[in-house]
C-alpha cells in the first residue's frame, strides 16, 4: 500500500518518507473547496506553487503529487509549473466528464502520471466513458466530495453500498491503479483504520491518504516526541498490512460485512444529509 502524506513542510515531506511513506502530496487545490467543505473539518490547503519545488528538494526519491485547482483558464501554466518543480503525478479534482479529463491528460501531455480524482455525481455516472482513457494511470475516489453529491450522510457510505466495488472493478478492467478516501490510524476512527485497511486490500486499491490523525502530535504539541509516535503509528499499518493481505476469503467477507455493520451504525448516528438531488443520487447508487 502507497500511503499519502499531505504537507507543504519540506522537512516533515523527508521525515516522512523517511519513516516509509512512499508518496507525498502538496495540495494547491483552492478554487470552490472553501464553499464546498467549510465548516466541515475538512483539510482546507493553504499550500501554495512555490511549495512543490522546495516539497522535491527535500524528498528526492518520494513520489510526489500535486493536487491541482479544477480545470480554468489558466491550468496549462499551473500545470507547467507544478511539473517543472518536479512534480511526479498530477491530480485533477471535481471533474465531471472524459472531455474534462481528456483535455487535462493533454496538457500534462505524458510529462507525469495523471491521476483523477473522482468526486463528483456525473463522473461516477460516466466512469465507463472515462476510466480507460489513453494518459490516463490512476483513479482516486475522493469520498469527502462524492459522499456529499450523493446525498449521504456519512463519507464511507460508498464503501458499504457498493459503489466503491463498481468504481474498483472498472479500473481493474481499464487497467488503472485505483485508491479511495482517507485512514485514521488503526484503532481511530468512525470507521477505525484497520477496518478500512482491510478494505483497501479486498478491492485491490494501491493508495490511501493518511489522515491528520497520524501528525496531530507534530501540529498540536510540537515539542513532544512526535517523531517516534508518527513512525511507530506507519510501521503497524504496515505490518497490519501485511497480516491482512493473508486473510482467507471467509475472514475477508466476514471483515467485509463488519465494515458494512459499523458504516451502518456510525451513519444512524449522524444528521440526515441535505441532498438537491435525491432521485438522481438513488439512481446512482443502484446503477
Amino acid at each position: 500500500m502507497d500511503w499519502i502524506q499531505i504537507t507543504n513542510q519540506p522537512a516533515f515531506a523527508a521525515f516522512a518518507h523517511g519513516c516509509g511513506v512512499p508518496r507525498i502530496m502538496v495540495d494547491l487545490e483552492h478554487m470552490g473547496k472553501k464553499e464546498r467543505q467549510g465548516g466541515l473539518g475538512t483539510f482546507i490547503s493553504d499550500h501554495q506553487p512555490q511549495d512543490v519545488g522546495k516539497v522535491r528538494a527535500a524528498a528526492p526519491r518520494a513520489h510526489l503529487i500535486v493536487r491541482v485547482n479544477p480545470l480554468h483558464s489558466a491550468s496549462a501554466s499551473e500545470i507547467n509549473q507544478a511539473i517543472a518543480a518536479g512534480a511526479d503525478s498530477l491530480m485533477l479534482p471535481m471533474f465531471e466528464d472524459a472531455s474534462t479529463l481528456r483535455t487535462f491528460a493533454d496538457l500534462v501531455a505524458g510529462r507525469a502520471r495523471c491521476i483523477a480524482l473522482l468526486e463528483t455525481r456525473r463522473a461516477l455516472a460516466t466512469l465507463p466513458k472515462w476510466a480507460g482513457l489513453a494518459g490516463l494511470d490512476e483513479i482516486y475516489v475522493g469520498l469527502n466530495d462524492l459522499h456529499r453529491q450523493l446525498g449521504q450522510r456519512f463519507m464511507f457510505e460508498p464503501l458499504a453500498d457498493g459503489t466503491l466495488d463498481r468504481i474498483a472493478r472498472t479500473a481493474r478492467t481499464a487497467d488503472k491503479r485505483f485508491g479511495f478516501g482517507g485512514i485514521a490510524r488503526l484503532d481511530e476512527g468512525l470507521l477505525p483504520g484497520r477496518v478500512v485497511l482491510g478494505e483497501h486490500l479486498r478491492l485491490g486499491s494501491t493508495s490511501v491518504i493518511l489522515s491528520r490523525t497520524f501528525n496531530r502530535e507534530m501540529l498540536e504539541a510540537p515539542e513532544s516526541d512526535w517523531r517516534s509516535v508518527y513512525c511507530q503509528a506507519i510501521a503497524r499499518m504496515q505490518h497490519c498490512e501485511e497480516v491482512l493481505a493473508t486473510r482467507t476469503p471467509d475472514e475477508v467477507e466476514s471483515d467485509r460485512l463488519l465494515a458494512r455493520d459499523l458504516i451502518t451504525k456510525a451513519t444512524a448516528a449522524l444528521a440526515p444529509a441535505f441532498d438537491t438531488q435525491p432521485s438522481a443520487s438513488k439512481q446512482i447508487i443502484a446503477g
